[in-house]
């Protein structure tokens, strides 16, 4: 509760000297009786009436009270908040091509390492419509955008290898790319973003990179580009199945390389940024720094209506002041 016009309580300070004034002037005009003898008077007690004669003084103190109280104008706010939230269409578009089982990135290998640091980020993020699409030879969204994170999620865990997810396998960059801005080209957000992970050079599909890239600026998308892994000479497991249908895993030759000089350009034309994720815990650090960027833009504006509630007080003084008149006038009449 709050009071609009406090120095109103300011009145209490002349009630309170007019009380002081009127007590001290009563000492001297207490009417009394003249008697031969107080025998018979001091053998009697006095009556009930005797110990309440003040109430109705009391009850008009307290009618005066309440005017003042009323004057200050007791208020109750309520205030109501209203977010005007303008989330962000995110599509995360992963490359799943076998070459994201080399073993340099924890927790396990470059895709468990992403497949993790994808799981913090949505966890992260709040009012946003996420997607997912996945590519290596081909492309498919794995989940469109959407605000179910509990689905994008578990559908996350679930993400494999071309091999076992029996796609074929490859890097198709344009591929990958197109199938992404198709799911965002038809967004309302005011801020669309790609957030696009490889390991590889473009060496497969049916749509060129840089024709990929043109739709993605022709629809005013924003892509942050993430080269996984590091360059060079490495070892590929590879798993198969030995003579008593065990599966095992062995490892060949290969040779890692990241399309740096793409995955930056895509980052640069469409005002993203290129990250390189080759440490084992860089993946996380990029991803921070994307949520970051990203900040969805929340207006809060806040209302505040007042409830104004003197008239309860009114209603108590005009009660007290009539019950005390009442009184006074009548049972606990005093005379002279």
């Amino acid at each position: 509760m709050e009071w609009k016009n406090p120095q109103a309580f300011l009145l209490f300070l002349p009630l309170i000297l007019s009380l002081a004034w009127y007590f001290y002037k009563r000492r001297y005009k207490t009417a009394s009786l003249q008697y031969s003898s107080l025998e018979m008077i001091r053998s009697l007690s006095p009556g009930f009436r005797t110990y309440i004669l003040f109430v109705p003084l009391l009850l008009k103190v307290l009618a005066l009270s309440f005017v003042i109280l009323a004057l200050a104008r007791p208020q109750i706010p309520n205030t109501k908040v209203r977010k005007n939230i303008e989330g962000i269409d995110i599509v995360i578009c992963l490359d799943v091509s076998d070459s994201m089982l080399i073993e340099d990135m924890k927790p396990l290998n470059r895709l468990e390492s992403a497949k993790d640091t994808i799981r913090k980020f949505v966890e992260r993020r709040s009012s946003d419509r996420i997607g997912v699409v996945v590519f290596a030879g081909e492309a498919f969204t794995l989940v469109p955008p959407t605000l179910d994170y509990q689905l994008l999620l578990s559908r996350i865990q679930e993400i494999d290898t071309a091999q076992n997810a029996r796609i074929k396998d490859g890097t198709a960059i344009g591929v990958g790319l197109a199938n992404a801005v198709g799911r965002l080209k038809d967004s309302t957000a005011k801020s669309r973003i790609l957030i696009f992970l490889t390991d590889g050079e473009n060496n497969s599909g049916t749509i060129d990179p840089e024709t990929a890239l043109e739709m993605a600026k022709g629809y005013g998308l924003k892509i942050y580009s993430i080269g996984i892994g590091k360059d060079g000479p490495t070892r590929l497991p590879i798993y198969q199945r030995n003579f008593l249908g065990d599966r095992v895993k062995n490892y060949v030759p290969f040779e890692s390389s990241v399309n740096e000089s793409l995955l930056s350009k895509m980052a640069k034309e469409t005002g993203g940024k290129f990250f390189r994720a080759s440490r084992e815990d860089s993946l996380n650090g990029v991803f921070r720094e994307i949520d970051s960027l990203e900040k969805t833009k929340v207006d809060v504006n806040r209302y505040v209506r007042y409830t104004e509630i003197f008239q309860k007080y009114l209603l108590a003084a005009l009660i007290c002041y009539l019950i005390g008149w009442l009184l006074g006038s009548t049972w606990l009449k005093r005379s002279p």
